[in-house]
């Protein structure tokens, strides 16, 4: 089996809670934030640092106006961000396909 090159993971995505915030992303247009807030199940303040981390990489948008009277944030997966997840589910893909292809080919199974 080849080792896998470490540049083709997104350091940002290593991360299980931003990737599972991308993950989320990739299947709507905007999110409100309380909605992705709740489904990936986390605190206000810890969705909005790692919102502001894949903002500063250019993988998410966010948008705040209002409805009605009260304060709104959305999010949204920018064409980057859709780039970056879809590399690095690649790359997970590769992980798993050569590792099964050296469990198939070893001599004593």
């Amino acid at each position: 089996m080849s080792p896998m090159d470490p540049t083709d993971f997104d350091a940002a995505l290593l991360d299980p809670t931003r990737l599972s915030i991308v993950s989320l992303l990739v299947s709507v247009e905007w999110a409100e934030f309380g909605w992705v807030r709740e489904t990936v199940g986390m605190s206000p303040s810890a969705l909005s640092k790692q919102v502001s981390t894949l903002e500063a990489r250019g993988y998410v948008e966010v948008k705040k106006g209002y409805v009605g009277k009260r304060p709104r944030t959305w999010l949204a997966l920018t064409p980057t961000g859709r780039a970056a997840l879809e590399r690095h589910v690649a790359a997970l893909h590769r992980v798993v396909e050569e590792s099964q292809r050296a469990a198939a080919e070893r001599p004593d199974a």
